[in-house]
């Protein structure tokens, strides 16, 4: 009996959790201008490395083997970023535009974000992008949709987030209980999916208040740190390398 009423008490307190409505349903929304076309990559040059095959993930059929375009995409700090180009681009100088195109992007992230990031896997179609694998998949469709949003570059900060934070945080217990103090999610996309979102939702909002803060309304900023003050605390704790935000 004893059991069954702890178990009841847990189930209570469980549904208690997280009771708040999130004030946004995704953070790549809330602001086209934490980060812009106009601010700095550290994107050096590019190379083209010939065709060779690859297994490469594409949404609109899964896995893929293909006999990919591929460019060494060489950055400030010294990484290195294998551009994969998917042949449905047809010849070397048209896959080029696009490999330069996502690496300007990618150098856009902070050195923290592209610290896992191997490879790039760049496709047609409107399909949304992803991030993991030690990679980000691109569906050059998606671009525009999130160009005319202006929200491009905010889009590849939640997926480098995937990328690069996830397997270090995400589990991590004093991240975990950062998520508890807060009782609060930043977006209805994170509290759905508290384990696979809940990161890359949040550190997009981190950047926002504490590197970008004169970017965004005061009451956006307000908002932000009354929801997650303490995951904002986390991030903050980690000495993440953002130097690029003040250049």
């Amino acid at each position: 009996m004893k059991k069954l009423l702890l178990l009841i008490a847990l189930s209570f307190i469980s549904t208690q959790s997280f009771c708040k409505e999130p004030p946004f349903w995704g953070t790549i929304f809330i602001d086209p201008n934490i980060v812009t076309a106009e601010d700095p990559s550290t994107f050096k040059n590019i190379s083209y490395k010939g065709q060779s095959p690859r297994q490469m993930y594409d949404r609109r059929s899964s896995w893929v083997n293909l006999q990919a375009f591929l460019f060494e995409a060489k950055f400030e700090d010294g990484s290195i970023i294998e551009m994969q180009v998917n042949p449905e681009f047809k010849d070397k100088s048209m896959a080029e535009v696009e490999a330069k195109k996502y690496a300007f992007l990618i150098g856009q992230l902070p050195a923290v974000l592209r610290k896992d990031i191997q490879t790039s896997w760049i496709h047609k179609g409107v399909n949304p992008f992803g991030g993991g694998n030690n990679n980000i998949l691109i569906h050059t469709g998606q671009t525009k949709e999130y160009e005319e949003n202006g929200i491009l570059e905010e889009t590849l900060i939640h997926e480098a987030s995937h990328t690069s934070l996830d397997s270090y945080h995400a589990k991590n217990y004093a991240w975990q209980e950062a998520q508890r103090k807060d009782n609060h999610f930043i977006s209805g996309y994170a509290e759905e999916n508290p384990m696979r979102e809940d990161i890359a939702e949040s550190f997009l909002t981190y950047i926002a208040v504490n590197h970008r803060s004169d970017r965004i309304s005061p009451k956006l900023k307000s908002t932000i740190l009354k929801t997650i003050p303490n995951r904002i605390k986390y991030f903050d704790n980690q000495n993440f390398d953002l130097s690029i935000y003040s250049k």
